[in-house]
């Protein structure tokens, strides 16, 4: 019983060394990025109003204007020298937005739980793609398929299992959802 109390002190005591020892590597460790310099706050007049009619927004990139298919290629080639797997997702205009009758609503579900992030999977996630050239092919076969529907563009991290990025690659032509930038706020509100 004694030798075993011995143990669990000196193991014990190794741990707080440990933890000292951490604190002070941790408290010589300088902060990388330096605070942002107090600037004044802006005066009434020069504050916006977000217009809300026709303003709607998804995901990732959706607030720039719509993506050439070089920024699109750009964006494969950062998803596959990452080593992750894209992916094209479709939607009718009628179920792309969060609503009662496009979505499942879980009861009692933890917040985060995102309603209606699933779309329509075009194909099979593109296992194996090197080339953006590959996943824009795909996007032209999937928007002449489906004119009328809103596509994206997916990346899956295989072994992490998690969807890691999503932007819109198609809007529908009919699409008047999106607000130019420079008409995103309200004038002379």
């Amino acid at each position: 019983h004694f030798k075993m109390i011995a143990t669990r002190t000196a193991s014990s005591v190794s741990v707080k060394a440990q933890r000292q020892q951490a604190v002070r590597v941790q408290a010589s460790l300088k902060p990388s990025v330096r605070a942002a310099p107090v600037v004044s706050t802006a005066n009434a007049s020069s504050m916006m109003v977000w217009q809300p009619v026709n303003n709607k927004q998804f995901e990732t990139f959706s607030y720039l204007p719509p993506l050439t298919s070089q920024q699109i290629a750009k964006q494969v080639d950062y998803i596959v020298a990452n080593g992750w797997v894209p992916c094209l997702e479709f939607a009718a205009e009628a179920d792309a937005y969060v609503g009662d009758a496009s979505t499942i609503r879980f009861k009692g579900t933890a917040s985060g739980f995102y309603d209606n992030r699933y779309w329509t999977m075009w194909k099979l996630p593109m296992f194996g793609c090197n080339d953006a050239s590959q996943v824009l092919t795909e996007t032209a076969r999937c928007t002449k398929a489906f004119p009328t529907s809103y596509v994206r563009l997916v990346a899956f991290d295989n072994k992490r299992q998690v969807q890691i990025i999503s932007f819109l690659v198609q809007r529908p032509k009919s699409a008047t959802d999106y607000c130019d930038v420079a008409k995103r706020s309200v004038a002379g509100a």
